[in-house]
């Protein structure tokens, strides 16, 4: 006999967060999506991208909308918030693309359908780090064939920001995303490191061990200040990358990002 389904959750997944939301405050993230994961978007037959726990304000959401339209033309972007005054809120905003309904962790879509993308930004930040596997788990178990899940932490007005992308079968990578102009050194994105790993920054720790070579690469790199921050980012990348195995290139790296794999940062235990 088949297994059944489930039935979904009677009450959402879930706690209430803070809500603060700023207009602009995920631009990294998006710009980033939009770059790596646009052209799958755009091959999906019905690509459907979730705003998890968008916040007291519906402006992540509608940034996420025009952000991915023009390398997924139908993507259509669902914003899910388990606080249901938040929903009311946002439904104003809603036109053709975009909705807005109430739910948590199990991603509530019509008719079970599956997600092509789901973000969740700066959600987990109150959960215990014990918590956060059976969430991306949960998150990633919800996702399309070949889709994926961008789960990180932002400063308020997104200037500094690190996040962990993962597909169906688990994490995959971390990027570490930045205002050039704003950083003093690379280890000043560690109080944004996701909560699968802010509290693995100590010695010992793979995490722990890389801000500290990003340091180091980013102080070598001092004599290409004079061309600019950007040329003194990629020259630090590119000592980073002899010893740490980063995905991306000086493409992204003029962007302020750098990536890495996930395996290399796992924490220990």
């Amino acid at each position: 006999m088949a297994a059944r389904t489930p039935p979904p959750p009677s009450r959402p997944v879930g706690s209430v967060t803070r809500g603060t939301t700023h207009p602009n405050r995920l631009r990294r993230m998006d710009r980033w999506i939009a770059a790596t994961h646009g052209a799958a978007l755009g091959r999906a037959r019905a690509p459907v991208a979730v705003d998890l726990g968008y916040g007291a304000a519906p402006w992540t959401a509608v940034e996420l909308l025009a952000r991915l339209r023009p390398v997924a033309p139908r993507v259509r972007v669902v914003g899910i918030e388990i606080e249901p005054a938040r929903v009311a809120g946002a439904k104003p905003y809603e036109r053709e693309g975009l909705s807005f309904r109430r739910g948590g962790f199990e991603v509530p879509l019509d008719g079970g359908e599956r997600p092509a993308l789901i973000r969740a930004a700066n959600v987990l930040r109150q959960y215990d780090e014990e918590q956060v596997e059976a969430v991306w788990r949960r998150l990633c178990g919800r996702l399309a064939p070949g889709g994926l899940l961008v789960e990180g932490t932002c400063d308020e007005i997104g200037r500094r920001h690190v996040w962990v992308a993962l597909g169906p079968e688990g994490a995959r990578t971390v990027t570490f995303a930045t205002r050039l102009g704003s950083l003093e050194r690379p280890s000043d994105l560690a109080e944004r490191l996701p909560k699968a790993l802010i509290h693995r920054n100590v010695p010992g720790e793979a995490v722990h061990a890389f801000l500290r070579d990003f340091d180091r690469a980013w102080a070598a790199a001092a004599p290409y200040a004079s061309l600019g921050a950007r040329q003194r980012w990629i020259r630090t990348a590119r000592a980073l990358a002899v010893d740490w195995p980063l995905t991306d290139g000086p493409r992204r790296w003029r962007q302020g990002e750098l990536t890495v794999r996930w395996e290399a940062l796992r924490p220990l235990g």
